[in-house]
């Protein structure tokens, strides 16, 4: 059970464990219609399309992870309901590039107080950062970049008594070879204590690959860290969840594609029915799969 008194208490399952449903796409949520060879949708269906899946899924997740676009009016348009945890996504929608990698920046006014007068509980902060990334002649440090953003925003958030939730995405660099698994492994565990070392209060981690990765990850931090899909199928994200908890010590899971991305090009009924069987099938069994396995928060 997770202290009344834990930062991360108001997103957490009775257990102390994180069943949170991540409902921040929006660039993806877009290029997933477009890869369906659909439309995308006007704002208004985008924010109707993420109010059914706070209806379906509040009462089961420990928490929502929305974007402010279309997740936080949707949140308003939802049906009444318990109440849910809420992270707030805090990266701008639009983020630079050098030579095509990814640059990080924050917005001062995507702050702490921010988040919180969205209805949020929490701060997310994506960012993309390979620690192993040479500077070349004047070029930027787009590794020391990400963790001066990192910083900023870990500071904001503890002035504010926000929580602080960090993911991190790792990323092919220009010409790179396609990564082994080892170096997959190495890039995201280094990533992670990189950041980890500047004192989030969660991790938001992708799966580094196997059980011996797993057990390198959990020591080289000392803050929690949950797993994300990365849009993986189901059944597959519900095996590496476990290997997660049992080997990396992970506290659980913020899952968003694994559980409701067969919902894009349904039309309003059919989405509403998949979310009430199959979406909720799905999440319970995330659930389940952690159920005795993630670490709790208090002993994170």
């Amino acid at each position: 059970m997770t202290r009344p008194d834990h930062p991360l208490a108001p997103i957490a399952t009775d257990e102390g464990t994180l069943a949170i449903v991540a409902m921040d796409q929006r660039n993806t949520l877009r290029r997933m219609h477009a890869a369906a060879g659909l439309d995308v949708p006007p704002d208004a269906d985008l924010v109707q399309l993420k109010a059914d899946f706070i209806d379906a899924f509040r009462g089961t997740a420990s928490a929502l992870l929305l974007d402010p676009t279309y997740g936080t009016p949707a949140l308003r348009l939802a049906g009444p309901g318990p109440r849910v945890g809420v992270l707030v996504a805090a990266e701008p929608e639009k983020r630079g590039s050098f030579n095509g990698e990814p640059r990080t920046h924050r917005d001062p006014a995507l702050d702490a107080a921010w988040v919180r007068s969205q209805g949020g509980d929490a701060v997310k902060f994506l960012v993309q950062l390979r620690v192993d990334r040479p500077i070349g002649p004047g070029e930027p440090d787009l590794a020391a970049e990400v963790l001066d953003v990192v910083r900023a925003v870990v500071q904001d958030c503890r002035e504010a008594g926000v929580p602080a939730i960090v993911e991190n995405l790792i990323y092919a660099l220009p010409g790179e070879q396609p990564a082994t698994a080892e170096q997959r492994a190495d890039r995201i565990i280094a990533a992670a204590q990189a950041l980890g070392g500047l004192g989030p209060d969660l991790l938001k981690l992708e799966y580094p690959g196997s059980p011996a990765a797993c057990r390198r990850l959990a020591e080289a931090i000392d803050v929690p860290w949950a797993v994300l899909s990365a849009g993986v199928a189901f059944e597959e994200f519900a095996d590496v969840l476990q290997v997660s908890c049992d080997e990396g010590g992970a506290v659980g899971f913020i899952a968003g594609r694994a559980i409701w991305k067969d919902t894009i090009g349904m039309t309003e009924p059919q989405r509403r029915a998949f979310l009430a069987d199959e979406g909720r099938r799905r999440l319970d069994g995330l659930r389940t799969a952690i159920a005795g396995r993630a670490r709790s928060l208090t002993a994170a």
